[in-house]
């Protein structure tokens, strides 16, 4: 489900491996994630942690299936369940150490706030990217403070709203990845920033990650009142009756009840 490799360096590697699922972070997954991000931050032997996913996908956001099971839960259920992916964002956020997605295929909901919580961000060029909780009759609530970080309000009213999917490219260009290169060539260039990563120094590193948080204004993507908020806020959407209906509609591959033919 989850494996941790690490070299001589001090490089580790986090690889979802979910591949029969799409690489989706199942609730086991998310914990084991946090878990791991625990023990990696109190690691000095550890100076960079790479994200990636197994087989063809990055990861294709939550698992559906869970996500329609938790809104059905009692309120108090479903809001432990939205935290707990919450925690999981801000421990990727808040490690010491730079990180770096290697995004090497499809990347949805979820996933996006993975990439976002992420320091640097590289995708092979057949990486497709897509906010698509709204498809769903859901809302990106939890992942919204470090994607509008990255791609900015203007770029998150279009991308939120409509849940189109992006290629590599459109990613690059509106700040959600670093790099954007051929896939025969994200080893390579996963390998070059993690080279000019390795002649930092990591104290100064970790210093520098707390720095940006200061000078940009909050101590973090999410502050306390804004995780309670954006927990909240899906879980009251997805205990609701069109997410229900669209969780539904994509497990039962049709189109949710709010789409008519033209």
């Amino acid at each position: 489900m989850l494996r941790i490799e690490r070299d001589n360096r001090g490089v580790a590697t986090l690889t979802l491996d979910r591949e029969e699922a799409r690489n989706a972070l199942s609730a086991e997954l998310v914990l084991r994630l946090t878990e791991a991000l625990a023990a990696l931050a109190g690691d000095k032997t550890v100076r960079i942690v790479k994200l990636t996913g197994a087989g063809k996908v990055f990861c294709a956001g939550a698992d559906i299936g869970e996500m329609r099971a938790a809104g059905a839960a009692p309120i108090e259920q479903n809001e432990a369940d939205s935290r707990r992916f919450a925690l999981m964002l801000e421990s990727l956020e808040k490690l010491p150490q730079p990180t770096v997605a290697v995004v090497n295929g499809a990347a949805y909901g979820g996933a996006v706030g993975l990439i976002a919580a992420c320091d640097i961000a590289i995708a092979g060029a057949s990486a497709r990217f897509a906010l698509s909780e709204v498809r769903l009759g859901l809302v990106p609530a939890m992942i919204s403070p470090y994607v509008i970080r990255a791609i900015g309000s203007r770029q998150s009213h279009r991308w939120f709203l409509t849940g189109e999917a992006m290629d590599a490219a459109t990613a690059l260009r509106i700040g959600l990845v670093h790099e954007a290169v051929d896939d025969s060539s994200l080893g390579d260039a996963t390998h070059s920033i993690v080279k000019a990563l390795l002649a930092g120094g990591p104290q100064a590193q970790a210093e520098i990650k707390l720095l940006l948080q200061r000078v940009t204004g909050r101590k973090s993507a999410v502050d306390e009142s804004m995780m309670i908020d954006t927990t909240r806020w899906i879980a009251r959407v997805r205990a609701g009756e069109e997410a229900r209906e669209g969780l539904t509609a994509f497990l039962e591959r049709r189109k949710p009840g709010w789409i008519r033919d033209e």
